[in-house]
């Protein structure tokens, strides 16, 4: 990696010249997959030497215009750590220059796929943590893999005062193969299955043969009931979700071990093709959440995301995983290892909750009750209008939803709890993705209470918990009025004092 000595400071440093070799294989990928149906189209107006020599034509002018481009980007890029300040020049047109305070520093993640990982290269992204403005992480694509290492060690490398508690440190999990049967069971199976559908569907149109394919699907079950029909495909769609969930699960997870390093930090690393390593600074973890989605629930497991000030959250990586520190686990382990992390003698998601009044319940129930009948009402209105077909839908519809809905909204209520657990107040709540949240006392800073005329007439109230980290807001849904009042009181003491009155 070259070096450039400035005027005054520490030196400037390139990113690796290897970028420009990754654009360009990169790029010949891309051609290459799209040089068949191109060849092909061509071959029907021009012939097929004249079309396959526009595609390689088309080929190279492409892989030389990305590799000439990454190269100026490359000759333009440089950066260097300072004792207070990183900053990162860039741009040949439109000159960049970023230059965040060392002091602002939340996370240094690394990440690497495939074609980095072998010529030992990673992408280093190092974020200030802030949610506004839309800014994204100052990034380092690509450097060695030691340059990345060694850049995340110094710039989080920030001694702070033993933590209490005699928990080690070191490894704390690392991957155990039997976590992968709870992949088919979230999700990502269904939604796997009808993109593999839609998938066919798309290619076949794509090559001018969807009414082919659709043909030959039909002639297949030609002679079969349509009830069998639909369970076959259905059964056909999720044989490829549960195949595509397992895939993914072993992509993202393999190799997966969460550690604490020295100087109070976590640090996770996962991944079987992309590798990617996040670090978390333990002074700045502010709770855990365990994640139950209703598949995952069912089996007895858990995920164990992180509540912390500081992780990237740029559009890039919207709905990532990037605050996950356990994958979904059988329960007491995600409990055990959230006691490790919060270097608490115990787990405080699974401390004893509160249960809610039985006016939260009938709201849930109300709620299902509507958004059953009324879409079954209006059908049937529609059926005494326009056809009786109409009628026997509106009864389906109505049986079939107040069969799933009403133990949804039972099941809703049943999550429902909170609690003080010595320095965490613990929030649960949601079914088809159930959240215990336990989030550090001295993190919240605010408080945000809402009672709706329904609810008032209930005696019930909404008390959220607003804090800098995580989500940023942490809700107890439909508690007892002042019960609810009084746990905000509890839990962080002053802070709602000023305005409650006591009797």
């Amino acid at each position: 990696m070259s070096t450039a000595t400035g005027q005054d400071g520490p030196p400037w440093r390139r990113i690796h010249p290897r970028t420009v070799l990754v654009t360009a294989l990169v790029t010949a990928g891309v051609a290459a997959g799209a040089a068949v149906p191109a060849a092909i189209g061509l071959a029907g107006r021009f012939g097929y030497a004249k079309g396959i020599g526009w595609v390689l034509a088309g080929a190279v002018l492409l892989i030389g215009g990305a590799a000439a481009g990454d190269y100026v980007r490359w000759r333009r890029t440089r950066y260097r750590i300072g004792a207070e300040r990183v900053d990162l020049h860039t741009g040949l047109l439109l000159l960049k220059r970023r230059s965040l305070a060392r002091e602002r520093i939340r996370s240094v993640d690394l990440t690497a796929h495939l074609l980095l990982r072998i010529l030992g290269l990673v992408t280093v992204r190092i974020g200030t943590g802030e949610h506004t403005g839309g800014e994204p992480p100052l990034e380092l694509d690509p450097v060695t893999r030691a340059e990345g290492e060694r850049l995340r060690r110094e710039l989080l490398d920030r001694a702070t005062a033993g933590a209490p508690g005699t928990h080690r440190d070191g490894t704390l999990a690392t991957l155990d193969p039997r976590w992968i049967r709870y992949a088919p069971v979230s999700f990502v199976a269904p939604m796997l299955g009808g993109a593999a559908v839609g998938g066919v569907l798309q290619v076949s149109d794509w090559a001018g043969a969807q009414g082919e394919v659709i043909d030959w699907a039909a002639d297949r079950f030609r002679d079969t009931p349509l009830l069998w029909t639909l369970v076959v495909l259905v059964a056909a769609a999720l044989a490829a979700g549960v195949a595509g969930a397992l895939g993914f699960w072993v992509e993202g997870w393999w190799n997966y071990r969460l550690e604490r390093e020295p100087g109070g930090t976590l640090r996770v690393r996962r991944g079987l093709l992309t590798s990617r390593s996040l670090s978390v600074e333990e002074r700045r973890l502010q709770g855990v959440d365990l994640v139950e989605p209703l598949g995952v629930r069912l089996f007895g497991a858990a995920r164990l995301d992180a509540i912390t000030t500081g992780l990237t959250k740029d559009e890039e990586e919207r709905g990532a995983d990037h605050d996950t520190l356990l994958p979904a686990v059988p329960r007491p382990v995600a409990d055990a290892i959230a006691a490790e992390v919060l270097r608490a003698q115990g787990s405080p998601a699974a401390a004893p909750l509160t249960a809610h009044p039985r006016a939260a319940r009938g709201r849930r129930l109300r709620r299902a009750a509507a958004a059953c009948l009324l879409p079954a009402l209006l059908l049937a209105v529609l059926g005494a209008l326009l056809t009786p077909v109409l009628l026997w839908v509106a009864l389906g519809w109505a049986v079939v939803s107040v069969s799933l809905t009403v133990p949804l909204a039972l099941d809703a209520y049943r999550s429902l709890g909170h609690t003080v657990s010595g320095a965490y107040l613990v929030t649960r709540s949601g079914t088809l993705r159930r959240s215990t949240a336990a989030l550090r006392r001295t993190g919240v800073i605010g408080w945000t209470v809402r009672q709706s005329y329904f609810q008032r007439r209930a005696g019930l109230l909404s008390v959220t918990a607003t804090t800098s980290a995580g989500a940023g807001a942490y809700t107890v849904h439909d508690a007892d009025a002042s019960e609810g009042l009084v746990f905000a009181a509890e839990a962080v003491p002053g802070l709602l004092e000023p305005f409650l009155e006591r009797p």
